[in-house]
């Protein structure tokens, strides 16, 4: 059931700079139902978006929790998106942002009598699943991939979650559980982020990538950034509670991407390609982890039937299209107006 004719909600998104914020902050700033927007993040941006204001606050600092609260105060929802992908070879200060910050972010909705808390899961928070047929449900265990730290972490905190839901019956605890989530504007930070400062983005051009490996279990669900930020906004709006996964059609294959890149498939034992990431990885020379890489091949289908049926969500845009607008903005440099977001080919 929706808000109706209720006055206008009062939403704050912690972590309102990076690929998922931005498009959250912009879906909920244009529903009339939303009377203002806060976005929190740890650089105040320089970003105009109608309904919108913003505040600095690093959910890392032992002390954020005071300053988290009383963000909080006569919110409708917090959306919770704010998450740390590097250093991987540092899992203590990603802990630090993503679990104990998320850990803050919880304590200060309770604290401030939020009735809403939307958090930002992911499909890496699943137990190694099947790679085909209709797609696992939400009931899915949550146990991770244990080797990589961003599916450690995700799991760990499925777990708080589970206990925070009993300790605070009284907030409605929203998980949403996406794929791999891509737009243009995030392009450059998410090259940044999995291939390296400098990867130059001219070589994802069709043609220049002769050969994409065909590895067993390489099968994964991308969905666009900003349909993934609509059905964020409709869990603010309705009266659900619990997980919802969140993905496009088709499931990505080998062929499909090397269809995108103009390349062909090479059939590869993935020991060999996981020996060449480690190696590389170990040397400083890729910031992607070889746990990460184990945990992809892994991730099971997922079935987003419940989002479809419940929050009456569809995205518009299909997988390989978003995987073309990321692809687009790797080759461009493209960006946005927040520090994380920031474009540029290279360095």
């Amino acid at each position: 059931m929706e808000t109706g004719g209720a006055a206008p909600l009062r939403v704050v998104v912690v972590g309102a700079t990076g690929n998922v914020g931005t498009s959250v902050v912009r879906a909920l700033a244009a529903d009339p139902r939303v009377g203002s927007v806060l976005g929190l993040a740890r650089r105040r941006p320089d970003m105009d978006v109608p309904k919108t204001t913003w505040e600095a606050v690093d959910v890392s600092d032992d002390d954020a929790g005071p300053a988290l609260a009383r963000h909080f105060a006569e919110a409708s929802a917090v959306v919770h998106l704010a998450w740390r992908f590097q250093p991987t070879h540092d899992p203590v200060t990603t802990w630090r942002a993503n679990v104990l910050g998320s850990l803050r972010v919880f304590d200060a909705v309770a604290a401030a009598n939020v009735p809403a808390l939307v958090y930002a899961s992911s499909v890496g928070a699943y137990a190694p699943g099947p790679k085909s047929g209709p797609g696992v449900s939400e009931a899915w265990p949550t146990h991770g991939w244990p080797e990589a730290a961003y599916c450690r972490e995700k799991a760990y905190l499925e777990r708080v979650l589970d206990a925070y839901e009993r300790e605070h019956p009284e907030v409605r605890v929203v998980r949403m559980r996406p794929g791999f989530l891509f737009k243009e504007e995030s392009a450059s930070e998410q090259r940044r982020i999995f291939a390296g400062k400098f990867f130059p983005g001219a070589l994802l051009r069709p043609g220049l990538i002769p050969v994409v490996p065909d590895l067993e279990g390489l099968r994964f669900q991308t969905l666009h950034t900003d349909d993934a930020a609509q059905a964020y906004r409709l869990a603010v709006l309705a009266d659900v509670r619990g997980a919802f996964n969140l993905a496009a059609d088709p499931v990505v294959d080998a062929r499909q991407l090397a269809g995108l890149l103009g390349a062909r498939t090479v059939r590869l034992p993935r020991g060999a390609v996981r020996g060449a990431l480690s190696a590389a990885w170990r040397l400083r020379l890729a910031p992607a982890s070889p746990g990460l890489f184990d945990a992809v091949l892994r991730l099971p289908v997922m079935s987003a039937e419940r989002a479809r049926r419940e929050l009456g969500w569809q995205p518009t845009t299909s997988s390989l299209e978003a995987l073309e607008a990321f692809l687009r903005g790797v080759r461009t440099g493209a960006g946005d107006q927040t520090a994380p977001l920031s474009g540029r080919r290279i360095g």
